[in-house]
């Protein structure tokens, strides 16, 4: 993960911004109508997709608003402004892969992980976008391949987690894992989570994997409900390709599910491999939260007690005495 500044070199009243909403809900309507009144009134052109235009009763040609390209959606664009939850900004991710472009959540949803600002910070995320007081985090992707017969049949990406599901209840998946061209071990399974830092508070965390901080640069697979002795979460390399082979002598087939978006059919005797994206997904941050706040903010974890450090305390109290002197002057 890296992060960077918000470039302040463009030109005036040539500034663009990429608008996402989840239109089928009546706040995030709400929500993205403010934003598109706020922004074209300091001069910033909202892009809309048409469908989404007339969702939101906006005609394109007036009042800032134009209908972005199907070609490079998010060309121009200073930023993608995204309204809704972690669906909302999985689906804007994949509208605007490869591009670099980075992407701001305004969580509407419940949890909201990949989100920077909430709904009741909506004048404050608007002067943040207007003035450019914001940076962003590169969060590593995943590159995956679908082969058959040694022909590749579907190739595509994740921004949290690829995984490999059994596609009927009533069977259990058989797969063998690899990691980096060795074997590893063969499960019968319900399935296997390939995810990334980002996606490992998503699916993975729900399949017992670990939490992983955002700056650590890894790949992460999981087993769900696998029927073996050896079948623990593991973190390797972020060089490291990871393979999953569905085998061919099994009686049930499979599914891969990117982000809960992309599928693909797993016919007996499929090989998934999965390996670290070429193009990161930049994530808008408008705080410098560390990892550990956003944590304990979005699963409201008990932090009751804590007392922190003798030398933290030490410096807490110092500018309160500082505070209150200043005060009495």
């Amino acid at each position: 993960m890296t992060t960077s500044t918000v470039p302040t070199d463009a030109a005036a009243g040539s500034r663009r911004v990429l608008l996402v909403a989840h239109t089928g809900r009546d706040e995030a309507r709400e929500v993205a109508r403010a934003f598109t009144k706020a922004l074209t009134a300091h001069g910033i052109v909202v892009r809309l997709f048409p469908s989404e235009a007339a969702d939101l009763g906006l005609e394109p040609g007036g009042e800032g608003v134009e209908i972005a390209p199907d070609a490079d959606p998010s060309g121009g664009c200073e930023l993608v402004l995204v309204i809704g939850g972690d669906g909302t900004i999985l689906r804007a991710a994949e509208l605007i892969h490869g591009t670099l472009t980075p992407v701001l959540g305004v969580n509407l949803g419940h949890v909201g992980f990949l989100a920077e600002a909430e709904y009741d910070d909506l004048e404050s995320t608007i002067d943040a976008v207007v003035h450019r007081r914001y940076t962003w985090e590169d969060r590593l992707t995943l590159d995956v391949s679908v082969h058959r017969d040694g022909e590749v049949i579907a190739r595509t990406f994740a921004l949290n987690e690829a995984s490999v599901e059994k596609a009927s209840r009533e069977r259990m998946l058989e797969v063998v894992v690899e990691v980096d061209g060795r074997p590893l071990s063969r499960w019968g399974c319900d399935g296997v989570v390939c995810a990334t830092p980002t996606g490992s508070t998503a699916y993975n965390f729900s399949a017992g994997g670990p939490v992983v901080w955002p700056g650590v640069e890894a790949l992460l697979l999981v087993p769900i409900s696998a029927h073996a002795l050896f079948a623990r979460p593991l973190v390797v390399a972020p060089t490291s390709v990871m393979a999953v082979e569905v085998l061919a002598r099994t009686d049930g087939s499979g599914v891969l599910w990117c982000d809960g978006r992309r599928t693909v059919e797993l016919p007996p005797g499929a090989r998934i491999e999965v390996r670290r994206g070429e193009v990161p997904v930049r994530l808008v941050r408008l705080h410098e939260a560390p990892f550990t706040d956003r944590l304990v903010a979005k699963f409201g974890l008990p932090v009751e007690g804590w007392r922190g450090s003798t030398e933290r305390r030490r410096r807490l109290a110092e500018e309160t005495v500082e505070t209150v002197e200043s005060g009495d002057a």
